[in-house]
């Protein structure tokens, strides 16, 4: 998530083209006062920033505070959770590892990896250490995050082995479907060919090379709280704080297990650095050691070619002139064209934060763009705004364009939900709520347990640590999940009856309309453990 908020705005990803206009000399001279005036405007707590331009930083700064609730500024140093932009470092370890000529990026991943299953026999035996980069493999969009969304206690090679049971949408390398899984095998790929964990190797390999001082692969390792943005959200109404990073632990960042999806927490400096290399192809001029590289240039132009096409955003006018001509993804970044430029980026967001990172190669300017709230207007108008500086465009006013349909999107789904005919029937239970409670298994999620409690039905979980809900009755044999922490998102969960009345199967899918695609509750099918299992110790 790893999260896009709203869909549309997920793969705002740009990139391509052969002729370009020359870059303006420097940022916006307005750009601090209009970053200020765009949190007012917004209501977001805090921003960061960093600009690049022909090999120099020119813009690195922090605005706004890090919590609503315990005020302090944002600076140049302050973390930011970064989301899905970390894709491109998990990429960059393969690169590295290319380089090294202990992988290739067309060999099988079952040859370094033999625990390795897809669904289909044929697509385990074919898919290639490519194919986990580019959103081709079969998956449907966000399929599995329900293995790290909203936590997790497993671990990658956990996910490897449950990777095989998650059903397949899709024809292999037929079309493009978002996912964070695969990339948390790509990490454990690392892992098993270099001999370090994906933290480790991350940091070693690429985070202090490119000179990115503060940045961490670690929940655990964010440092000094007064130097990390704390994530905030609209919950039923404005934005507010979701808790300190220190006291969400796993629970509103990344889950470690997913780290090479979406785990990286990195400043405006420091995301300077990366920028810097990018835009250099992988050399690190400022290392004082001749010749001193990431990874070659070779990788670079690699990990920047087109692999797969990817669906355009279709949003209506004036926002339809953002809309790019050809629209693809490389390894670990997206690549289409704007405005007969060629724009290479991604964006990222986890619970409270979303990041933009955007790279014009012609000419030669990288922008990093981070908030710790979830406000898609801002972050994703200021992106276009500052791309439009750089190509000499005038004349938008991206930020309000972008916030209106944001809101309108959001307002549409408020409004469907409220509809009379979304009203529930007043039919149901069909059955005494004790005729629901059991043990029910998903063959890759793992096993639930409901019981009845106090007159209600409550779920608990098996690997979302302490996580548990109330099933409220919604119509028939349908209830609502009423998780015990804010922030969740509740889904319909219906139970199936035999001809006997008993529970047959259940199946769920997220209440909302809008409802982001980690919640895939849609793949999940569970049917009734049976008690001999049960005593046999079968794993959750």
């Amino acid at each position: 998530m790893i999260r896009t908020l709203p869909r549309l705005l997920a793969p705002v990803s740009l990139v391509l083209c052969l002729c370009a206009a020359p870059a303006a000399a420097a940022p916006p001279a307005d750009l601090e006062a209009r970053v200020n005036a765009l949190l007012d405007s917004f209501g977001a707590p805090g921003a960061s920033v960093a600009i690049v331009e022909d090999g120099e930083v020119t813009f690195a700064r922090g605005f706004g505070v890090t919590d609503l609730e315990d005020p302090v500024p944002v600076t140049a140093d302050t973390n930011f959770a970064i989301g899905s932009v970390t894709k491109a470092f998990t990429a960059a370890g393969l690169a590295i590892l290319v380089d090294d000529g202990k992988i290739g990026w067309d060999d099988p991943v079952i040859d370094h990896m033999p625990e390795f299953r897809m669904a289909d026999a044929w697509i385990t035996r074919e898919m290639t250490v490519r194919d986990l980069l580019v959103h081709r493999s079969g998956l449907g969009l966000g399929a599995g995050d329900l293995l790290f969304v909203p936590r997790s206690d497993l671990t990658r090679a956990d996910v490897v082995e449950r990777l095989g049971h998650i059903p397949l949408e899709n024809d292999f390398r037929g079309s493009y479907a978002y996912d964070n899984i695969l990339y948390m095998v790509a990490g454990r790929l690392i892992e098993k060919v270099s001999g370090q964990d994906w933290e480790a190797f991350t940091t070693e390999r690429i985070l202090r090379p490119a000179g990115m001082a503060r940045a961490t692969t670690r929940n655990d390792d964010r440092g000094d709280e007064r130097l990390i943005a704390d994530p905030h959200a609209r919950i039923d109404g404005p934005i507010r704080g979701m808790g300190t990073m220190e006291r969400l632990d796993d629970r509103l960042i990344v889950s470690q297990v997913a780290a090479p999806a979406g785990g990286i927490a990195a400043s405006a400096n420091d995301m300077a650095r990366w920028i810097e290399a990018q835009l250099a192809l992988g050399d690190l001029p400022d290392t004082g050691t001749a010749d001193a590289r990431l990874f070659s240039e070779e990788q670079a132009r690699e990990m920047w070619s087109p692999v797969v096409l990817m669906p355009e955003p279709g949003f209506p006018a004036p926002l339809d002139r953002t809309e790019p001509l050809f629209n693809t993804y490389a390894l670990g970044w997206n690549v289409r064209d704007y405005q007969g430029s060629r724009v290479i980026m991604h964006g990222g967001g986890v619970y409270g934060s979303i990041t933009r990172l955007i790279l014009l190669p012609e000419q030669d300017v990288g922008i990093f763009l981070a908030t710790n709230s979830e406000e898609a207007g801002l972050l994703t108008g200021l992106q276009f705004e500052l791309i439009d500086h750089y190509l000499g465009i005038e004349g938008n006013d991206w930020p309000a364009e972008f916030g209106k349909f944001i809101d309108d999107y959001f307002s549409d789904a408020a409004r469907a939900l409220a509809a009379p005919e979304s009203r529930p029937a007043d039919v149901g239970p069909s059955r005494p709520l004790s005729a629901y409670a059991g043990r029910y298994k998903d063959p890759w999620f793992g096993t639930i347990a409901i019981t009845e409690q106090d007159g209600a039905l409550k779920v608990d979980y098996p690997h979302w640590q302490g996580v548990t809900a109330t099933l409220e009755h919604w119509q028939y044999d349908t209830f609502v999940t009423r998780y015990d922490e804010e922030g969740f998102e509740p889904a319909y969960v219906t139970f199936q009856l035999d001809a006997e009345g008993a529970v047959d199967r259940i199946t769920m899918k997220a209440v909302s309309p809008v409802a982001d695609f980690s919640w895939d509750y849609r793949d999940l099918l569970f049917t009734p453990v049976a008690s001999d299992s049960a005593q046999q110790g079968e794993a959750p």
